[in-house]
């Protein structure tokens, strides 16, 4: 875990989504941006409006893009991140939003924060829980949290996606193992910044099984493949990569669906 701290505390996730001074209105304006261009699933994935007045919790605030859209539409807002750096950038996110909400520094597996007035109606986390060591502990430990019919959504890194097969052309060291190899090799190339310490996958079947027996799944389905050629985007430029550039947004979002580096998963607690 500590490596999974130490790695994360050095660059957090989004943090290079934009080059201008860390903290300020316009960063924190064009880390969004850049954020929801190259995702732009993950606004209607979180419902953020559905949650005004709710209680949410989220796993793994990062830079805090998701957390900001959750208080701007009115939810009770509880953030959590292993990482002090993440805390401290969200904190001050919120602060220069003018926006309502608690975050912390927190290890989900050691167990999570009990809202002062009961469970929580949402807990949240996006692509967060594929990179602890434990993420079964940290499913039970939100079962902790929530009551009968609380939400869960999650994204969770897909185990048969376009982004293995990309993986396994571009790097030379990467092998063709399917076995148990293959986390160790999608970890180390899941990220921006190469070298992450864990990163598991999950078949839907898998999904269904670390949520098992306090969650059902209601929707699962796969999304996102990058589209984007990474010099350019590092840049601010969007330029589509050749072998997607001819083809027609409806076929292209058919192909996420088939071949997504992000399972998405709406459960309900049981």
């Amino acid at each position: 875990m500590e490596g999974v701290r130490q790695f994360w505390n050095e660059r957090p996730c989004n943090i290079r989504h934009s080059q201008k001074e860390v903290g300020t209105l316009a960063y924190f304006d064009e880390v969004e941006a850049k954020k929801y261009k190259a995702e732009p699933h993950i606004p209607a994935f979180a419902d953020f409006k559905r949650w005004a007045g709710k209680r949410v919790l989220e796993i793994g605030s990062g830079t805090g893009t998701d957390a900001t859209n959750f208080c701007r539409h009115g939810a009770d807002y509880t953030g959590i991140d292993l990482t002090e750096k993440a805390v401290e950038i969200v904190r001050k996110r919120l602060e220069v939003f003018d926006l309502s909400g608690s975050v912390a520094v927190c290890n989900a597996e050691q167990g999570l924060p009990k809202h002062e007035s009961g469970t929580y109606d949402l807990v949240y986390s996006f692509g967060v829980i594929h990179h602890t060591p434990n993420p079964k502990v940290v499913i039970d430990n939100i079962a902790e949290v929530t009551e009968v019919g609380a939400e869960l959504r999650i994204m969770l890194y897909s185990k048969w996606s376009y982004k293995l097969f990309w993986m396994l052309h571009e790097y030379k060291d990467a092998v063709w193992d399917f076995g148990e190899g293959m986390d160790n090799m999608v970890a180390k190339y899941a990220e921006a910044q190469t070298g992450c310490p864990i990163a598991f996958t999950y078949t839907f079947d898998e999904v269904k099984q670390l949520l098992s027996p306090h969650f059902e799944v209601e929707q699962i389905w796969k999304d996102h493949i990058f589209p984007f050629k990474i010099e350019p985007y590092k840049r601010g430029v969007y330029e589509v990569v050749d072998e997607f550039a001819s083809m027609s947004p409806e076929r292209f979002q058919s192909m996420c669906h088939e071949l997504g580096w992000h399972t998405l998963v709406v459960a309900k607690r049981v």
